[in-house]
């Protein structure tokens, strides 16, 4: 029977079967066999597009991952994924196992680091973004990058397991090759990378680095904006360029920081589901936070990986703001997700509801062109004013307009982004009511 019910701090909507006594050996498939059932229901009442759905039989496919892409309405879902509820606990807790790092190619064919989290075993070695890595285990990386083989990546990486060793030949910035053996660790993922302040000649800015919406994000972000509140910030640049979404209660907090006191209480985004649930549909407004800001100016920073919860964030406070974009055109995902969870085994994550903002606007399905396109920089860290993205953005805020007309590229970055994170967070909203 179906039946609604809240787990841990977010609503969750989930059908229970009513279940027969199996043998040990068949339980993994009638388990499977179940959850398809249930993902079946659960598309038919809540997917945004369920009038748009192939026609399936699912008897057809013996899992909920199969018979997902089936149903998809492919023509806009680019999204909707099923996994497994541990799966999706250490996700929304931040829970990693690995090195804490994500690979890129820059332009001359070398494999640089392109994100380090500071709880990453290598972080403490001074490993940081920037950093040349030559070889993993003597392999070497440039030719798996090249061509794009996440299967390559993966062997030379390995498995996500505590304790697993690899040996990684580095150049650093001053040339120098070290050779550092390290071994996987599990430790919670820090979601503001960086965050600190620019003395410009427009005034002091806040520079945020952020790379995920997830529940503990928010203890972070309200440390970051009490330190840009003691600096009196005048502007803020927010850096998105990896960060692909998440949990739109996080999303709400953070803009409202953003929005300031000025804008408590207004509409900031507005959710509409399928016409089975309109009762579901509705309007969250900013809400009071620690230190909200005064803001004259807002740059944000996008690359074809900003995506979901982060495109909301630049949408939701265009209404209100003057808020630039620069870098390449965002993911175009102006829709978003309730999870559905099946028994302890299965969550269900089907698009099931479409964003606009204040001003009606949403539909961003081609993402947002940025006001200038610049290419990821990989080769500088962060706080690099050299790095191609910031040096930008400040340029704006000194002159009021960006550097150049120059011209926008539209196609995908030259940089090849390889993560050990998994892509499946850079999709989700999970509603807490």
């Amino acid at each position: 029977m179906k039946k609604l019910a809240i787990l841990l701090p977010f609503l969750i909507l989930g059908f229970s079967s009513c279940k027969k006594d199996v043998a040990p050996e068949s339980k993994n498939a009638v388990i499977d066999a179940q959850a398809r059932d249930d993902l079946y229901n659960v598309m038919n009442e809540y997917y945004f597009w369920y009038n748009l759905m192939p026609v399936v039989v699912k008897t057809d496919y013996k899992n909920p991952s199969d018979l997902l892409d089936a149903m998809e309405y492919k023509t806009l879902d680019r999204w909707s994924f099923v996994q497994t509820y541990q799966e999706f606990l250490n996700m929304n807790q931040g829970a990693f196992v690995g090195h804490g790092i994500s690979m890129g190619l820059d332009p001359s064919n070398q494999v640089r680091i392109a994100q380090i989290y500071s709880r990453s075993p290598l972080y403490p070695l001074g490993v940081r973004r920037g950093w040349i890595v030559k070889k993993i285990n003597g392999t070497d990386l440039a030719p798996i990058f090249n061509s794009k083989d996440s299967a390559a990546y993966n062997h030379a990486i390995g498995h996500s397991t505590v304790g697993l060793i690899n040996t990684f030949l580095f150049q650093t910035p001053a040339g120098k090759d070290t050779t550092i053996t390290s071994a996987k660790d599990s430790f919670k993922l820090n979601t503001v990378i960086f965050a600190d302040t620019l003395h410009l000649k427009s005034g002091i800015t806040g520079h945020l680095v952020f790379d995920q919406f997830i529940p503990p994000s928010n203890q972070e972000l309200q440390t970051a904006f009490t330190y840009f509140s003691q600096n009196n910030i005048k502007d803020l640049i927010v850096d998105l360029r990896y960060n692909g979404g998440g949990d739109l209660n996080v999303l709400t907090n953070m803009a409202s920081y953003v929005a300031g006191a000025a804008q408590l209480y207004k509409p900031f985004l507005t959710l509409t589901f399928n016409d089975k649930n309109t009762s579901y549909n509705g309007t969250y407004n900013f809400n009071s936070v620690n230190s909200p800001q005064s803001l004259s100016k807002v740059i944000v920073i996008t690359t074809r990986g900003t995506a979901s919860a982060s495109e909301d964030f630049i949408n939701g406070l265009k209404p209100y703001l003057d808020i630039r974009t620069l870098g390449d055109t965002t993911n175009g995902k102006p829709v978003g997700m309730l999870g559905f969870q099946y028994q302890t085994s299965y969550m269900f994550f089907p698009i099931t509801f479409s964003l606009v903002n204040s001003a009606g606007q949403g539909g961003f399905y081609n993402g947002f062109v940025p006001d200038k396109y610049v290419p990821d920089d990989i080769t500088h860290d962060w706080n690099d004013r050299n790095e191609a993205c910031l040096k930008e953005a400040i340029y704006y805020l000194e002159n009021g307009n960006v550097s150049a007309k120059g011209f926008y590229v539209n196609e995908k970055q030259p940089s090849v982004i390889f993560s050990e994170k998994s892509g499946k967070i850079n999709n989700i909203y999970i509603i807490k009511k």
